[in-house]
């Protein structure tokens, strides 16, 4: 049975690695919803998440900020995968972090979009980050409460892999309007995200779609569909769980290099065009 905290003063409202009972965790996950600093402006938030590493969550959550930010809307995107951040890496960010003494403020890309992330705060981005959950999810919250965000229309929160302290501390703390899973066609991928699916649905997150990444290799001749990583389940997936299924993208030489690069801003892949549409229409 749980130990009821008698000392409020001495918690850090992190649930996630605490076995005590206490108002706060009992309130459910509104007693944990912040909200960002007065200067800041967020219209929407958009979760992207994925039940395993390797399939390109960060990559599609990349795609969804430039399909957005061309049509006209001030995209950011915050990454909180804290330890294996890759958001300077694909749209050519070098600067580091500066503040004002009251805010930071974020990197803004060729093509304007608002990004923060935690090698910019790294003297050099191969520095490992060996940091506890605690102080994992302490950066997040920073992120979002600390960090000017001007006048944003849509943030993309690029979340790390799997069902841990980050997610939960996500879900839990930052109004998300919905969350977008990013897998790939491996039956193992499948088994897995629908372990994202399940926690998200336990925490009463919307779920708006999912998006199959490296779904097949187009022939440049004949134009067939070599399917690599074998036959796609995401419709299976997707009825199951009553979600659609708003991209299938596939594997293409150019989008490997313009990530590698850091000129992800300069492609154009259309199977992003159903995600982005649903976004424009919460």
């Amino acid at each position: 049975m749980s130990e009821v905290n008698q000392n409020p003063e001495n918690c850090n409202h992190d649930c996630s690695s605490c076995g005590t009972a206490c108002p706060s965790r009992n309130g459910g996950s509104q007693s944990f919803r912040i909200e960002p600093h007065p200067r800041s402006s967020i219209r929407r938030m958009i979760g992207v998440v994925s039940g395993k590493g390797g399939v390109g969550k960060s990559f599609v959550t990349s795609l969804l900020a430039c399909e957005m930010q061309r049509r006209g809307h001030r995209t950011a995107v915050l990454d909180a995968d804290i330890t294996g951040p890759s958001m300077t890496k694909v749209f050519g960010i070098t600067e580091k972090m500066y503040g004002d003494g009251e805010l930071a403020y974020p990197a803004v890309t060729a093509g304007g979009i608002q990004v923060v992330s935690t090698n910019m705060m790294l003297e050099d981005d191969s520095q490992p980050v060996i940091w506890r959950g605690p102080i994992v999810a302490g950066v997040i919250k920073q992120f979002y409460q600390e960090v000017f965000w001007d006048n944003v229309d849509y943030m993309f929160v690029d979340m790390p892999p799997g069902t841990g302290d980050v997610p939960l501390t996500v879900f839990q703390s930052l109004p998300l309007d919905g969350i977008i899973v990013v897998t790939s066609p491996q039956d193992l991928v499948g088994m897995v995200v629908e372990k994202a699916i399940n926690m998200a649905d336990m925490m009463n997150i919307k779920m708006l779609g999912l998006v199959e990444n490296m779904s097949y290799v187009e022939c440049s001749k004949c134009g067939e569909k070599l399917y690599v990583f074998g036959r796609s389940h995401i419709d299976e997936i997707a009825a199951k769980h009553g979600l659609r299924v708003l991209a299938r993208i596939p594997l293409r030489q150019e989008q490997a290099e313009a990530s590698d690069s850091g000129e992800v801003e300069s492609l154009k892949v259309p199977e992003i065009s159903e995600a982005a549409d649903l976004i424009e229409s919460l």
